[in-house]
């Protein structure tokens, strides 16, 4: 008889700026858990306050893990530690992420958690046209440091100018004019402006595309549980 067993703790790293928060839901031995690493992301990985994690993909990863009768442990922290923790073996899994040739390198993505568009948010005070092949040199683009979206701009020659930590930061430094555009999922980034208390429509936005955003699975996890990654699909598609 399968047997769910939710247990929450948050420790805070402040230098850090992470949370480690511990999800567990098993009936059996502690060893056979999937070890999950994400980030707070809103709105697809929230921690609320009172350490419970929730979100769109959260969730639908909860309902899909419960669906297969498969322990696991969800744990929070910096987007960066998520995905190195993954490569080294430290973790079976981390999202909820794009497809790129670097996590390909470790990991095999999984179907989409989400889709989400990507979208330009641009400065009232910007009249040049983005299409114009000069507005890469001319412009001041930002998005998240150290994701595919800030290592995007840099290898297509973008002018990226400013590291900001998350999405908040990115929205200052555009309100604050230090930026010119930001790039940004759409849902993440107009969830930035509500909490500013900033019109939806104060910065123009410009669709680009809609992206896919997966569970990753360490290549070395999915080698010593087959037709795991075909389960985990399979009982996706049911909670989405």
């Amino acid at each position: 008889m399968l047997v769910c067993i939710y247990s929450v703790s948050v420790k805070l790293e402040r230098a850090a700026f992470a949370a480690l928060l511990l999800l567990v839901c098993g009936f059996a031995m502690a060893e056979d858990r999937v070890k999950l690493a994400t980030q707070i992301w809103t709105p697809y990985q929230t921690v609320d306050q009172n350490g419970t994690i929730g979100g769109v993909a959260v969730d639908r990863v909860k309902c899909t893990m419960q669906r297969m009768g498969q322990p696991y442990e969800i744990h929070v922290m910096r987007w960066d530690k998520a995905q190195l923790m993954v490569e080294t073996g430290h973790m079976d899994g981390f999202f909820s992420g794009s497809a790129n040739s670097q996590r390909a390198t470790y990991a095999k993505p999984s179907s989409p958690v989400v889709s989400e568009y990507l979208a330009w948010f641009i400065a009232p005070s910007v009249t040049q046209d983005l299409d114009d092949e000069t507005s890469k040199y001319n412009l001041r683009y930002g998005a998240k440091f150290n994701t595919s979206k800030w290592l995007f701009l840099k290898r297509q020659g973008y002018n990226v100018i400013k590291k900001p930590r998350d999405a908040d930061a990115l929205l200052q430094m555009l309100w604050q004019g230090d930026l010119d555009v930001a790039y940004e999922y759409e849902l993440v980034f107009e969830n930035s402006l509500k909490k500013a208390g900033i019109p939806l429509d104060y910065f123009k936005k410009v669709r680009l595309k809609k992206q896919d955003l997966m569970m990753h699975f360490s290549k070395s996890f999915l080698a010593e549980t087959p037709n795991f990654l075909d389960r985990f699909n399979a009982s996706l598609e049911k909670c989405l």
